[in-house]
């Protein structure tokens, strides 16, 4: 493959710390081209991070690097290897199997590296019976939801661009192949250290876990048991994450303990969706046939997988207390920061005694009546302490409404108690409360467009999803309930 050399822009300086990893870590190989790319979507705001512009996307190299079928000056593209549990059983060796890491760049504000990966770059030594291939839906899916993740102020990783090429793979039917170049400090999950652990490699693992500490927890090396350390706070920000996630009513529909971040980001966008008509058993994943992770599950499983992870450290950690030690602060970590969203999307402003059980109701209400999660919260956001007869568009969304007026006496003189004032509220709650978010038949409706080579909607769809929770009246449809048809769509692990 050629080299950017010749590239008419600058481009960002390329390495590869992970390629620092012995030989084990990882396989080194080349992309496979795909045909004749072309360029679907593109976030500026993720390119920014980077010191990047959408200016770069006018040089034919930008397709070329991004879609696998050129080389930046300095990358060493890899495919790392990991193991990991699936479905809560152990599945053994994994890896990238259709993704491959082109090194990592600076970060524009200085702080250190992020690492450039492509997903869809074709097959590696851990593809198992994949072809390596991405294909168009879930690329723009992750694409999409990436960018909306971060603009809700979740942890995840970024997306990018995503290319595409007419090429055609096979999967329930043909499909044309497509690439997103995802972006994030660093790729490495639980299934990474369990990698070595379960193959009793302890010298490997503890070369990671010094490499982990090392470049994105430097705090932790003066700590008594760094590695002790380490578990604390990876569990601290899984179960920050897990509360963030079940705020906004995201489900991330596959969380295998190489779905995991080590850095507690959401990772790796499949079979996701967000909350919409309110039943805490839904199932996102139409693959998870048991509900292991349904909506109402995620927290417990985060910490299930946080356990996974610290049986992998045990030896690092050094002993089972310590070890349990680590873990033992997930549940008040959890609580304490979903009870502060809660608080924040309910526009309260103290904590008081009776809080749980207004916030217990409400919660029965919407499971009762199956109110739109987004909706719920968002107008909610427009009540009056003082005029109940406002009240009729969130009522509108309620089954049982005497249930829902019970509840909002009951509310409001709790919003009473604090001399809560409704402008100032509203404008707090609207900052939680997004009106915007991806909706599964939104995204359905850009790919069917991308599909008949139309891009127009991806790039609508993520501008209006980089701005969640401003009114932007002029897209008021983006916001509304989702069409019948919506209903019969299904996301799998093969999306």
């Amino acid at each position: 493959m050629t080299t950017i050399s010749d590239a008419t822009v600058p481009w960002p300086s390329f390495g590869n710390r992970f390629a620092d990893f012995p030989p084990a870590f990882y396989t080194r190989l080349q992309p496979t081209p795909l045909p004749a790319p072309y360029l679907i979507g593109f976030s500026d705001a993720a390119a920014a991070t980077i010191g990047m512009d959408r200016s770069m996307t006018g040089d034919p190299a930008f397709l070329e690097v991004f879609t696998g079928n050129r080389i930046a000056d300095g990358s060493l593209p890899l495919a790392a290897v990991y193991s990991g549990h699936q479905f809560g059983v152990w599945a053994g060796q994994l890896g990238d199997g259709r993704a491959i890491s082109l090194g990592d760049v600076p970060a524009a504000d200085g702080q250190g590296r992020i690492e450039l990966q492509l997903k869809g770059a074709g097959q590696t030594p851990y593809s198992r019976m994949g072809d390596g291939r991405a294909v168009l839906r879930s690329s723009i899916r992750e694409f999409l939801c990436s960018e909306a993740m971060a603009a809700l102020g979740i942890p995840t990783t970024r997306a990018l661009a995503v290319t595409g090429s007419d090429q055609r793979v096979m999967r329930e039917t043909a499909e044309t192949a497509s690439v997103v170049t995802r972006m994030a400090p660093s790729f490495i999950r639980f299934g990474s250290f369990e990698h070595w652990y379960y193959n009793q490699r302890f010298d490997e693992l503890k070369v990671l876990a010094d490499a982990v500490l090392e470049q994105f927890y430097p705090e932790l090396l003066a700590q008594e048991n760094p590695y002790k350390a380490l578990l604390t706070e990876v569990t601290r920000r899984t179960a920050e994450l897990m509360a963030q996630w079940q705020a906004v009513g995201f489900m991330h529909g596959v969380m295998n303990t190489d779905n995991m971040s080590i850095l507690g980001l959401t990772l790796d966008y499949g079979p996701f969706g967000f909350m919409e008509a309110f039943d805490a058993r839904h199932i996102c994943n139409h693959t998870d046939q048991q509900g292991r992770y349904s909506y109402q599950m995620q927290p417990r499983i985060g910490q299930w997988n946080c356990f996974a992870l610290g049986q992998a450290m045990l030896p690092l950690v050094g002993s089972v207390e310590d070890t349990e030690a680590a873990l033992a602060g997930y549940e008040a970590v959890f609580e304490a920061k979903q009870d502060e969203l809660l608080h924040a999307k309910l526009g309260l402003k103290t904590s008081q005694p009776d809080d749980g059980k207004l916030i217990d109701a409400m919660f029965a209400i919407l499971q009762n009546s199956h109110v739109d999660f987004t909706l719920f919260f968002r107008r909610l956001g427009e009540l009056q302490i003082d005029n109940p007869a406002a009240d009729e568009p969130l009522r509108d969304l309620i089954i049982d409404r005497p249930a829902f007026d019970a509840w909002a006496v009951q509310y409001r003189q709790r919003l009473r108690a604090e001399n809560s004032d409704d402008a100032s509220r509203r404008l707090a709650m609207h900052a939680v409360n997004p009106k915007y978010v991806l909706r599964n038949y939104l995204a359905q409706v850009a790919i069917d467009r991308a599909q008949r080579k139309d891009f127009s909607e991806v790039e609508k769809l993520q501008a209006i999803l980089s701005r969640p929770f401003d009114e932007q009246p002029e897209h008021d449809k983006y916001a509304d309930l989702p069409p019948d048809w919506a209903s019969h769509l299904e996301v799998s692990c093969s999306s």
